[in-house]
């Protein structure tokens, strides 16, 4: 097949364009995240073995290969792993928007310094690209496991790339590298130095389980005066130098592992280039053994809430990797923690299928979640403002869990924190919250919406805010589902702001019953009537003990779910139901006097009950929603005005 040249998207060349001119801050890094994928294709390679996936591959001898030659200026990175068909490498390799590089350029625009922009970097899978900060030109050659025939692909970087497909390919994958010139500018260090090398494989790549062996061309020699200049012996290469120890970090004493050595841990696994803000070991003995070392990520992957996120724990059997990403071992509302369990007495033939049913799988998820938020509520203890970091950037998917995990949830509401109207407004916990209740006050009191500003403005909040009583602020999506879920804490029933009757207390004494009694009285007529007239959207008019400021707001029954959750439900194709909503008046607004006195003495029913929509209508607006027809609200609201005026 002849070589083909094809044009990266526009996307792809602004992303090369930032690789060569380098936002990276460490150029050597480049050479770690070559290093990686090779590890990975050995990784799936061993995998596809152990399934007979790989018919005809060959696993004998699985290693990484590290060639530098000074003459050529060139350094090559091989493996012989699962290697890639044509297809693939068009899609993996040619297009860099598989990786989404169209988010990945907006966060990075974002980036406020270099060590962002590297983050960014491994979040979004591109580091294959950095090799660009260093050389001129890249050339890939590959070959499937099991496949006859192998693909070339080259770039330099410059908007095209060519493909060809090729005979004498060998198993697995090389990337050669032409460096750029040893007095450029951007070459700040010798790549073809076997110190070089050595000293990077050492710094990142140490931990790696399969061989990095570094090969060495032996240095020319000059043919014997008088001789045949053709017979200039070479002394063949030296012979290849294995550079990492591949100990397997998990299985080592914590005396013997610095904080380092974990951290580069980390970034393989998770292909992240920032350190991890937590982590956490376990060494399971008795009749099952197994050790585990995770971590908690500093930073959300971006696609963290989406459906294709790929979760999971690098599952080993006595230092053999059996899946990359074993969904089992932990529930999905701590699927952005990374990290290896190694365990002793699995079958190294096991299906996903299988590890779903498996009691020793089950066993280890328990302890495993258990330690995991066990650490969460240490962090707590001992340092506040890395906690603050982890709710932050996980803590609506935590919240997940209070939903799914019955068994953990005394735990989870343990080291979970929510806005609040105390103080200066920020996170408390459940504990906190109660230890402030005043005296009398039965339930925790939250409301849940888009934003704290709208929650704050809303009008169920007025009474709450005149009394001081504190007010939690959910604004998660999950949270309008996990205090259903949750229903108390410590005795204390979870009541929104937004649902039921709410009876604050105030004012006390015969006098203030003698003055309700009134104004039930004064406007029981109006509120009949006006249940007539919005029949199709209101179970009920009543006035309202929670307004202060407002005319009116919506609220929902005491056991009715509410607007955003019927929506919720909705999206996820279960059918809800309406719930037919309830408008409360304040009987001291100026607005709802007026209505009633008009009411009262008889004026045109038609306009009042152009009022009445209007004053739906704001309601609905005040709480987020939208009139059922905007066009006559406006309407409606443009003829008041005109008559205002």
């Amino acid at each position: 097949m002849p070589t083909e040249t094809f044009e990266f998207q526009v996307e792809a060349r602004q992303l090369l364009q930032l690789m060569i001119h380098s936002v990276y801050s460490n150029k050597d890094v480049f050479l770690r995240e070559l290093v990686s994928n090779a590890s990975d294709a050995l990784d799936k390679l061993r995998l596809a073995a152990l399934r007979d996936d790989a018919p005809g591959a060959d696993t004998s001898d699985l290693h990484i290969e590290i060639e530098p030659d000074g003459d050529a200026r060139t350094l090559t990175v091989r493996d012989n792993g699962i290697g890639m068909t044509h297809d693939e490498v068009g899609r993996l390799i040619g297009t860099i928007a598989h990786s989404g590089t169209a988010a990945f350029l907006e966060e990075l625009k974002e980036a406020k310094d270099a060590a962002g922009a590297e983050g960014l970097i491994g979040q979004f899978g591109v580091g294959f690209y950095s090799g660009f900060m260093v050389a001129d030109e890249m050339t890939l050659l590959t070959r499937r496991a099991g496949e006859a025939r192998g693909t070339r692909w080259t770039s330099r970087g410059e908007g095209t790339y060519t493909m060809e497909t090729v005979d004498d390919a060998p198993q697995g994958t090389s990337v050669t590298l032409h460096l750029k010139p040893a007095d450029s500018d951007d070459q700040l260090h010798d790549y073809t130095s076997a110190r070089k090398i050595k000293e990077i494989v050492k710094k990142y790549s140490d931990f790696i389980t399969w061989p990095i062996r570094l090969v060495t061309p032996a240095p020319a020699q000059e043919a014997p005066a008088g001789g045949d200049g053709a017979e200039a012996a070479g002394g063949g290469p030296a012979a290849p130098e294995t550079l990492n120890s591949m100990k397997a970090l998990w299985a080592r004493s914590r005396e013997e592992v610095s904080d380092d050595e974990y951290h580069e841990l980390y970034k393989h696994i998770g292909h992240d280039w920032r350190d991890p803000l937590e982590t956490v070991r376990l060494q399971a003995e008795g009749t099952f053994e197994y050790q585990a070392l995770l971590f908690v990520p500093a930073h959300a992957p971006h696609d963290l809430f989406t459906q294709g996120f790929r979760r999971g724990l690098q599952l080993y059997v006595k230092r053999v990797l059996i899946m990359d990403d074993c969904e089992a071992l932990l529930p999905s509302y701590l699927r952005f923690v990374k990290g290896v369990v190694d365990a002793q007495d699995l079958s190294l033939n096991v299906s996903r299928e299988i590890l779903q049913q498996d009691r020793h799988i089950r066993m280890m998820q328990r302890r495993l979640t258990k330690k995991l938020l066990s650490s969460v509520k240490d962090m707590m203890a001992r340092n506040p403002e890395r906690y603050t970091t982890f709710w932050r950037e996980f803590g609506a998917v935590l919240k997940e869990g209070l939903v799914t995990d019955a068994e953990n949830r005394d735990a989870l509401l343990a080291v979970s924190s929510f806005p609040t109207t105390y103080g200066d407004g920020g996170p408390t916990t459940l504990k906190g919250y109660l230890e402030r209740m005043e005296d009398g006050q039965e339930d925790i009191y939250y409301l849940t919406g888009e934003s704290r500003r709208s929650i704050e403005n809303s009008p169920h909040m007025e009474a709450f805010r005149d009394r001081g009583i504190e007010v939690l602020l959910l604004t998660d999506p999950v949270d309008e589902v996990w205090v259903d879920a949750v229903g108390e804490y410590e005795g204390k029933p979870m009541r929104s702001v937004a649902k039921g009757e709410i009876d604050l207390g105030g004012r006390t004494g015969d006098d203030a019953g003698t003055e309700r009694e009134q104004q039930a009285d004064a406007y029981a007529d109006l509120l009949g009537w006006m249940t007539e007239q919005l029949d199709e959207g209101i179970k009920e008019v009543r006035l309202s003990s929670r307004l202060t400021v407002s005319p009116a707001c919506i609220v929902s029954d005491a056991h009715e779910l509410t607007p955003a959750l019927e929506n919720m439900y909705r999206a996820m194709g279960q059918e809800v139901p309406p719930a037919r909503r309830i408008l409360e008046l304040n009987p001291d607004h100026q607005l709802v006097k007026g209505l009633n006195q008009a009411y009262r003495e008889n004026e045109d029913r038609t306009r009042l009950a152009g009022t009445v929509e209007v004053l739906h209508g704001l309601a609905v607006l005040a709480e987020g929603g939208r009139p059922k027809d905007p066009a006559r609200f406006v309407q409606l609201m443009s003829e008041r005005l005109e008559r205002a005026l």
